[in-house]
């Protein structure tokens, strides 16, 4: 844990009160800082009193000036004032258990921080959480919390996460919703461990304990298993039952709660061969994040600006590169755009080679499968890549290539396209 202050904003409450570079935030109107979340929080209030440390040891108390929700303006050497906390899980399906080897060392760190799902909207599993971070979730009334749950039952929660402390962090679930904490939950979903029964077990717990939300997700396997539990895939029939479930206690929340509460990922209604369901049905997108509803957003935005073209457009050639599942769709919206704008384009279902043929998602194609499976093509003038295969915020793929790499071994520039229908149409018809 660090606070000492290591920068503070030109013009910030803090600096017109005069707190110095070096000096340790110890605590703010009396009580005690130790991460990110106190410093947020405590310093929410209008004209808070902050009590600092010297570097020779002396306190002092200082007033600042500011309205209550303005940021203080002190920052820290690290954003959480602290390590993230690493997992202490060994869950049966983590992926970073299956990444391929020789990637960046980021990718194989596990956190497992409720900070995080707070700042950040990292999902949690609660079992690395202390009594007092429980107990300050509480007192604060931090919300939302983004839970990883996969399963009620507390054996099998517990021979899911590898963790007996699984069983154990189910009453904090229990105790944040009959405290009015926000919870959105998460559950992959693993063929013969927490379908069926179990499921339909685990949701109605769920709803009794209070959560807003839940996705449910398709395990995901790639080619580097040996050593790791026995799972399979969520094939066709499998996809299709649990849709129908999902959907049928869904369909009995909106009429209790007024919410379906649970929702199916994109790539189960890929998978089971089924169409996506219309807009209404997302409840505005609560679960997009965890890809429920992230295509059909898409085609909605996609189709709205399509309508605001009224001709012909001049625009070069183009060729998308995306994952083998949404291929499809974005081949229907090519055909849409080129039809009522004459701009011609392609779209490449790059399979995944990096990670193994189940993985089939946009998201995880790397650099090194685009540069092997596009170049020597006729790609047009442009390629098209989504920015989920992308580091957030950069312009770096899973396997260290840049996007520069790949423009070089193409020819051609690269242009990356937000996850946004109106952007995607904007790219297809060269505006970016």
């Amino acid at each position: 844990m660090s606070t000492i202050i290591t920068s503070i904003d030109r013009r910030s409450p803090a600096e017109r009160a005069g707190v110095h570079i070096g000096e340790k935030l110890l605590a703010i109107g009396g009580r005690p800082v130790e991460d990110v979340l106190d410093y947020r929080f405590f310093g929410y209030d209008r004209d808070p009193e902050l009590e600092l440390e010297a570097p020779d040891g002396s306190r002092r108390k200082v007033r600042v000036k500011k309205p209550e929700a303005e940021e203080l303006g002190l920052n820290f050497e690290t954003y959480l004032m602290d390590e993230p906390r690493p997992c202490s899980n060994h869950c049966l399906f983590c992926f970073v258990d299956q990444m391929a080897p020789g990637c960046r060392e980021t990718l194989y760190f596990k956190d497992d921080d409720a900070r995080l799902s707070f700042l950040m909207g990292n999902y949690i599993t609660l079992t690395n959480l202390s009594p007092r971070e429980a107990q300050r979730i509480i007192d604060l009334r931090i919300s939302p919390i983004n839970v990883s749950v996969h399963a009620t039952d507390p054996k099998l929660r517990s021979a899911l996460l590898g963790n007996r402390a699984g069983a154990e962090s189910l009453e904090i679930m229990k105790r944040f919703g009959a405290a009015g904490i926000v919870m959105n939950g998460q559950i992959v979903l693993c063929p013969g461990w927490n379908d069926g029964e179990q499921l339909q077990r685990t949701m109605e717990d769920m709803a009794a304990w209070g959560f807003a939300s839940c996705s449910v997700v398709p395990v995901g396997l790639t080619k580097y298993r040996e050593g790791l539990a026995k799972l399979r895939g969520v094939d066709r029939e499998t996809a299709r039952a649990v849709i129908d479930q999902v959907e049928a206690y869904g369909k009995k929340c909106l009429e209790r709660f007024g919410t379906r509460m649970f929702f199916c990922s994109d790539e189960l209604y890929i998978r089971a061969e089924r169409p996506l369901p219309e807009e209404e049905y997302y409840e505005e997108y609560v679960q997009i994040e965890n890809g429920v509803g992230l295509l059909r957003s898409l085609i909605s935005e996609f189709e709205a600006g399509l309508r605001l073209e009224d001709g012909p457009v001049e625009a070069s050639p183009y060729t998308i590169a995306t994952g083998v599942s949404a291929a499809p769709f974005l081949r229907e919206l090519a055909e849409r755009a080129a039809e009522k704008t004459g701009v011609s384009g392609q779209v490449a279902a790059i399979e995944n080679n990096f990670f193994g043929p189940t993985v089939d998602v946009a998201g995880l194609v790397v650099g090194g499968d685009l540069i092997a499976q596009l170049k020597g093509r006729a790609l047009g003038e442009r390629v098209l890549i989504p920015v989920n295969m992308l580091r957030h915020g950069g312009d770096v793929f899973l396997d260290d290539l840049h996007v520069s790499d790949v423009e070089r071994a193409l020819g051609v520039p690269v242009t990356v396209v937000e996850q946004d229908g109106f952007d995607l149409l904007d790219a297809m018809l060269g505006r970016k």
